[in-house]
C-alpha cells in the first residue's frame, strides 16, 4: 500500500493532535477488496480528502466536543454500569426474600452482569474496529435492549430468571453499546487519556454515592419488582436524550474498514506481567462492594447504614480513580503506582475489614480500600501505552485488560459461595462468617503486587539477583 504523506507547511491550518490521525482516516477510507495497484492509485486520489478532513476534525485533548463527549459518556457509565456494581443492595435484600434466602448464589446475578461485560471486550472490540461506521448504530441497538432486560428481571420468581434478564442479557446488552462509546473517548483523548479514563472510571463511583440509597429505599418501600421497573424508567429518563450527543471525532468511513486489530501486545513480557497482576487483582476486588452491606447487617447495623458503607466506598472510588489516572499522566512510575494500589487495598482489606465491629471500623475500610483498590482500573490507559506505543493498539490492549478483570469477576459468585461460611461469630476475625472472603481478597491484592513486584526488581537490578 502506497504511503501519504501530507505536506503540514503547505497546510497551516491543519492540527495534528496524534499520530494516530492520518493512520485511523487512512484505515477507515481504504475499501477492503481493492488490489495493491488500485491501492496505490486510490491512495493519491484520498490523500487530499485526507488532508482535508484533517483540517475540519474537533480538537483532541481539550475542547468542546472532547469535553462534550466525555461527559455524556460520564452520565452513561455512571447510571448503568454503576447498576449492576451495586447489586450489594439487591443481594442484601433477595438473601431475605423467601424464594431466595439460604441460596449461596444469589451473587451470580451481579457478578454475571458485570462480567460479561468485561469478558466480552476482546470479542465486541474487534468488531468495533472492523465495522466502524456502526458504532452509533450498536448503540441505539444496545441501550433499549439493557431497559428490557431490567424490566423483563421485574418479572422473574426465581434465581435462574434473575440470573438471566438481570445478569445475562443486561451484561450483553450493556456490552454492545458501551464499547463504542469508549471508542469515540479514544479518538478524543489521547495525550491525556490517563486523566480522561479515570474521569470516566470514577462516573460508576459518583453514582455509587447515591444509589444505593436510592435503591434500598425503593426495595423497602415496593418489592424488587417494582424497583425494577422504576429504575428501567429512570434510565430512559436520564440518559435517552444524551444519545444523539454520543459521536466519535473521525469521520464515519464510506466502507468497512480492513484493518486488522493489533494483538502484539501478547508477544510482549511487559504485557503478561501486567495481565497477571490485573488478573490476580481482580479476583478479589469485588468481593468488599458485594458483601460490605450483608456484613454490615451481621454485625448489627442496619440496612441504611450498610448502604451508607456502600456509598461511601464508591465516594473514596471517584476520588482514587481520578487520582490515579492523573498521575499516571504525570512522570510517576507506572510500576511505583501498581505498587501502592495494591499493596495498601491488601493490607487494608486483612487489618481494617477483618477485625471491624463497628460502623466507624467499615468505613474506615471503606474509604481506605476504595481509594487504593479502585485506582488500579484507571491506571489500565498507561499500562497500554507501557506494552506498545502504537495508537492503534490502544483498544486492544484496554479489551485484554477487562477480559482478565472480567475473569475475576465472574469468579467471585461461585468462589463466594465456596468461601462463605455458615456461622456467625461477633467479635471474632471476620465474624467467622466472612473470614475466608476477607483472606482470599486480600491475599489476592497482595499477590497482584508480587507479580509486578517482582518482575520490576528483577528489571531494575538484574546483576543484584544473579
Amino acid at each position: 500500500m502506497g504511503k501519504i504523506t501530507i505536506d503540514c507547511s503547505q497546510l497551516p491550518q491543519i492540527r495534528l493532535p496524534s499520530k494516530m490521525t492520518s493512520l485511523e482516516l487512512q484505515n477507515r477510507n481504504i475499501p477492503p477488496s481493492l488490489e495493491s495497484s488500485q491501492r496505490q492509485s486510490y491512495d493519491r486520489e484520498t490523500s487530499h480528502d485526507i488532508a482535508i478532513a484533517e483540517q475540519n476534525l474537533a480538537p483532541a485533548d481539550g475542547g468542546i466536543a472532547a469535553w462534550r463527549l466525555l461527559v455524556v459518556a460520564f452520565v452513561f457509565e455512571a447510571f448503568l454500569w454503576g447498576f449492576p456494581l451495586s447489586f450489594g443492595v439487591f443481594q442484601n435484600y433477595y438473601s431475605q426474600q423467601p424464594q431466595f434466602a439460604n441460596n449461596p448464589f444469589i451473587s451470580i446475578v451481579g457478578t454475571v452482569a458485570s462480567g460479561i461485560s468485561y469478558l466480552g471486550a476482546p470479542l465486541i472490540i474487534p468488531v468495533i474496529k472492523r465495522y466502524s461506521k456502526y458504532q452509533r448504530h450498536m448503540i441505539w441497538i444496545g441501550w433499549p435492549l439493557c431497559i428490557i432486560g431490567l424490566v423483563a428481571g421485574s418479572f422473574a420468581t426465581t434465581l435462574p430468571a434473575l440470573i438471566f434478564t438481570q445478569g445475562v442479557m443486561y451484561g450483553i446488552c450493556f456490552l454492545i453499546f458501551y464499547y463504542p462509546i469508549i471508542s469515540f473517548v479514544n479518538e478524543f483523548w489521547i495525550a491525556r487519556r490517563g486523566m480522561a479514563y479515570g474521569i470516566l472510571c470514577a462516573s460508576s463511583g459518583v453514582s455509587g454515592i447515591v444509589m444505593p440509597f436510592a435503591v434500598e429505599a425503593l426495595l423497602a418501600k415496593y418489592g424488587y419488582q417494582t424497583t425494577l421497573r422504576i429504575i428501567a424508567i429512570g434510565l430512559v429518563v436520564l440518559t435517552g436524550p444524551l444519545i444523539p450527543l454520543l459521536k466519535g471525532r473521525l469521520p464515519p468511513s464510506a466502507h468497512t474498514a480492513a484493518g486488522r486489530t493489533n494483538w502484539r501486545a501478547l508477544r510482549s513480557p511487559v504485557f503478561w506481567v501486567y495481565c497477571t497482576s490485573n488478573v490476580v487483582q481482580g479476583l478479589g476486588y469485588f468481593f468488599p462492594s458485594l458483601y460490605l452491606p450483608s456484613y454490615a447487617t451481621a454485625i448489627g447495623l442496619s440496612a441504611t447504614q450498610g448502604a451508607l458503607v456502600l456509598a461511601l466506598l464508591s465516594v473514596s472510588q471517584v476520588i482514587g480513580q481520578s487520582s490515579f489516572g492523573y498521575l499516571s499522566d504525570k512522570r510517576v512510575p507506572l510500576n511505583l503506582l501498581i505498587l501502592t494500589s495494591t499493596l495498601i487495598s491488601g493490607l487494608a482489606t486483612l487489618a481494617l475489614w477483618g477485625l471491624a465491629q463497628s460502623l466507624t471500623a467499615l468505613i474506615i475500610f471503606a474509604l481506605v480500600y476504595g481509594f487504593f483498590g479502585a485506582g488500579y482500573v484507571a491506571m489500565w490507559a498507561r499500562m497500554g501505552s507501557a506494552v506498545s506505543e502504537e495508537p492503534t493498539a490502544a483498544l486492544a490492549t484496554f479489551s485484554l485488560f477487562c477480559f482478565g478483570k472480567g475473569v475475576g469477576n465472574v469468579a467471585a459468585g461461585p468462589l463466594s459461595a465456596a468461601l462463605i461460611q455458615k456461622g456467625v461469630v461477633v467479635g471474632s476475625y471476620g465474624i467467622m462468617r466472612y473470614k475466608s472472603v476477607i483472606v482470599f481478597t486480600g491475599s489476592c491484592m497482595l499477590g497482584s503486587a508480587v507479580s509486578v513486584g517482582a518482575w520490576w526488581v528483577k528489571r531494575k537490578w538484574p546483576r543484584k539477583l544473579l
